[in-house]
C-alpha cells in the first residue's frame, strides 16, 4: 500500500489565544488554510481540496505551554513564494525572522517564531 499523503493535521498548543490569533489569521490563509473553521476553544484553519478538506492547523491554548526546539516547516512552490511569505510573516507580527535566504546549496528558507514563540519555517528545496 502507497501512502498518499504524509500530513494530516498540526495541532498547536500557545499559552495565549488571544496573543497569537491575529497572527495566524494572516499567516495561515496565506499558506492555503482558507477555511476558518474556528470556536471558543480553539482556532482552526483548513485546507480545501475541491470541496474535501485534505488537512488542517489548529491551535489550542494551554497556559503551562512552555516552546521548545520543535520546528514545522511549511513547503512553498517556490524561491519567489518563499519570499513573499517571509513579508507576510514580519507583517504579521512574526518573531525572530532569519532570512529568507540558502541554507546549504539546494535549501532556501526563512525561520521565524509565533508571537508565543513556536518555531517555524517556510522552505523551497531547489534540487537534490
Amino acid at each position: 500500500m502507497i501512502m498518499t499523503r504524509r500530513y494530516d493535521h498540526v495541532d498547536l498548543r500557545v499559552s495565549s489565544l488571544a496573543s497569537v490569533r491575529s497572527f495566524y489569521e494572516v499567516l495561515l490563509p496565506a499558506l492555503g488554510f482558507t477555511k476558518n473553521d474556528s470556536n471558543e476553544k480553539w482556532f482552526e484553519y483548513e485546507y480545501e481540496d475541491g470541496e474535501k478538506i485534505t488537512d488542517y492547523f489548529a491551535i489550542t491554548e494551554s497556559r503551562n505551554h512552555v516552546p521548545n526546539e520543535n520546528r514545522v516547516a511549511f513547503w512553498a512552490d517556490s524561491i519567489e513564494e518563499v519570499d513573499k511569505l517571509s513579508k507576510i510573516v514580519v507583517t504579521a507580527g512574526g518573531r525572530n525572522v532569519e532570512g529568507p535566504g540558502f541554507e546549504g546549496e539546494y535549501h532556501y528558507a526563512v525561520f521565524f517564531e509565533d508571537p508565543c514563540g513556536n518555531r517555524f519555517e517556510i522552505c523551497h528545496r531547489t534540487g537534490n
